[in-house]
């Protein structure tokens, strides 16, 4: 039997709303902290209790953090999903389950070891008897840790994290990892290959969620309005905000500098946050699709007004409610084109935790010097899963309230100028806010047509006009729109495009192309539409260009096929869309079905050390500033 060390999957199958979320994420950071490369996936089904749930906690030593398809490690601890649970283990692989569980095991290719869970929960007087269905799935995760190598002290430690070094759950829940521990000490023996070792990649690194790292960028950002409507999977990033902003947005006479409101549903949400960054706030709001569908009408509003406001949309799959536990990349299509009639939206799109601590604050410069709804795309997967990742950095740049005129600056013009006037040629007009005293500050904002200063009007060539001026603005955006990000490798003429959190699933099947196909493949993630310079030079420099994407339809490939009618010829669809993150497996499948060996001098490799080249940058810097900060983390400009 070949020893594999830290290369391999862990699937906890138990009942939703059982308390296995404290256990899963107890092993995850235990062998986070062991310094072995780890993510975590939760499948959990949308209703609040009872149904089966899976935790997947992938080890790779070698740094993937995308889903795989196998399961070399089961823990099965709910009845209704057993006979799934055994059938899902490679062979070879290793089955845990409760014995309390009477049914029958037929596979003689895999490692079977029965855990007398309610028996050691019994025996210690220490669980009171309506905490033992909680508490007994810490016994797993003791067994799990004795028979795979999971360092105890680690366990404590993240076990401390987890209850805030409270006493009394710290030594009730470690009790119960003791006793499993204990007891796989002195009952089993180990039949299957899988075990850890200490590393040290993960040194320097931290373990968050894309809807946190979303909630702590936006705040020190500026945010000051938050309007929201519960909605799975983008509830928990106003929640995070809830948490943070106490702590981060105090002044020193103890007020706070923001409002965060739940309105009674998500088109008050939006009309909120709108009429806050009309009055000059940061505001913003987080949905999902169903809820970015009743927010159309208003974001019409914003768009043809000019009022900048923020758009959190934690993307799950359609259509209607669909799967509402299950993430997606399908609300791109309907997210750049929001509004009704003539409009245009621009998306960011974050591909990583740090993109969306990053966007958080990027995204309220983007809308004001802009003046208009700015949509930030993320989705179930990276915003409610654990990823690692580099420290979040404070923005380095002060912040951009865009063209705002104020009572000085009115003074100086006299009062000539026009709300809806475009005076630099960009398309992008003046405003003021709400309080500026001058008497020519005020005007009348009003979403039915007007002129460049703000008068009503029906006229036709005033109409065109406007929209016009608009579409210039769209023009505008691109010079502030986050530049790609590029992995390269020398010699090749295929390529990747995607957008997203698929990027870790897509590295690894790049590397798997080349080891095992010989297939070099350059990859770019697009982070921004409308498109830069950048996407088009990328696109020219290939033969063949895959654009892969999680829905059914290929949406970022129509985006691409319009922009780029000239590259159409070398674009290939690979689009999945089953609500599961995206797997290292199937894109290297779709593409493999759809490469064409066009210059088999320079599409096709001999396999290659995996090296790569990674041009990661950023949007442009607005002059050099000296680094500020307040002493409750704002950005400069927000008191």
């Amino acid at each position: 039997m070949n020893k594999v060390v830290n290369d391999f999957s862990i699937i906890v199958g138990t009942k939703n709303g059982s308390g296995s979320s404290t256990a899963n994420n107890t092993i995850l950071r235990a062998i986070f902290k062991m310094g072995i490369p780890v993510s975590g996936k939760n499948l959990f089904p949308s209703n609040i209790q009872g149904l089966p749930t899976w935790y997947t906690i992938r080890v790779s030593k070698d740094g993937y953090l995308g889903r795989r398809d196998i399961n070399e490690i089961v823990v099965a601890m709910n009845p209704d999903s057993f006979t799934r649970d055994l059938e899902s283990v490679a062979p070879g692989g290793a089955f845990f389950y409760a014995d309390d569980i009477r049914l029958p095991i037929t596979r003689a290719d895999i490692a079977v070891y029965p855990m007398p869970i309610k028996e050691l929960v019994r025996s210690d007087p220490n669980i009171p008897t309506d905490f033992r269905d909680l508490v007994g799935n810490m016994v797993y995760v003791g067994i799990l840790a004795y028979m795979i190598g999971i360092d105890i002290e680690r366990i404590r430690s993240a076990i401390e994290f987890h209850f805030k070094k409270k006493a009394k759950p710290i030594a009730m829940n470690m009790g119960a990892v003791t006793a499993g521990y204990e007891w796989a000490k002195a009952n089993l023996e180990k039949k299957d290959p899988y075990s850890l070792e200490p590393m040290n990649k993960t040194e320097g690194m931290i373990m968050a969620d894309g809807n946190t790292a979303a909630a702590i960028g936006a705040i020190f950002g500026g945010a000051q309005f938050v309007a929201w409507y519960p909605i799975t999977p983008a509830t928990s990033l106003v929640e995070a905000m809830n948490d943070y902003f106490p702590m981060l947005r105090k002044r020193e006479d103890g007020k706070h500098t923001y409002a965060v409101l739940q309105a009674e549903d998500e088109l008050a949400a939006i009309g909120m946050a709108i009429g806050a960054g009309w009055s000059g706030l940061r505001a913003m709001t987080s949905t999902s699709g169903p809820g970015l569908s009743l927010m159309t009408e208003f974001v019409g509003l914003a768009y043809y007004a000019e009022v900048p406001v923020v758009i959190w949309d934690i993307q799950r799959i359609g259509p209607s409610t669909g799967l509402p536990t299950r993430t997606s990349q399908a609300d791109l299509s309907f997210a750049t084109n929001m509004g009704h009639g003539d409009s245009d939206t621009v998306v960011l799109m974050s591909g990583n935790i740090n993109e969306c601590f990053d966007f958080g604050w990027q995204a309220f410069d983007i809308a004001e010097r802009l003046q208009m709804p700015i949509i930030v795309l993320s989705d179930l997967d990276m915003g409610m899963n654990q990823w690692m990742s580099k420290p979040f950095e404070y923005p380095q740049t002060p912040m951009d309230r865009g063209k705002v005129l104020t009572k000085k600056d009115l003074e100086e013009l006299k009062g000539n100028w026009g709300r809806y006037l475009d005076k630099d040629g960009d398309g992008i007009p003046y405003r003021t806010f709400p309080g500026n005293k001058h008497p020519m500050s005020s005007y009348f904002t009003r979403g039915t047509g007007h002129d460049e200063y703000a008068r009503y009007s029906e006229d036709a060539a005033t109409f065109h006009r406007n929209m016009m001026r608009l579409k210039k603005k769209f023009v505008t955006a691109k010079q502030y729109m986050p530049k790609p990000v590029v992995y390269r490798s020398p010699g090749t003429k295929t390529a990747i495009v995607a957008y997203g959190s698929t990027e870790s699933a897509i590295i690894e099947a790049r590397d798997l192309l080349a080891g095992e196909q010989g297939i070099k493949a350059d990859f770019m993630r697009v982070r921004a539409y409308p498109f830069t310079r950048e996407v088009d030079e990328f696109l020219a420099a290939y033969d063949q260009v895959f654009v892969v994407e999680m829905n059914r339809d290929g949406q970022l490939h129509q985006l691409l096929s319009l922009a780029y009618p000239q590259h159409v010829m070398k674009m290939k669809s690979v689009a999945f869309g089953d609500g599961m993150p995206a797997s290292a497996k199937w894109i290297r499948e779709g593409i493999l079905s759809q490469y064409a060996e066009t210059a088999p001098a320079r599409s096709v490799q001999k396999p290659a050390a995996k090296t790569k080249t990674v041009v990661k940058q950023s949007p442009p810097k607005r002059g050099t500033v000296k680094k500020t900060k307040t002493a409750k983390g704002g950005r400069k400009g927000v008191k």
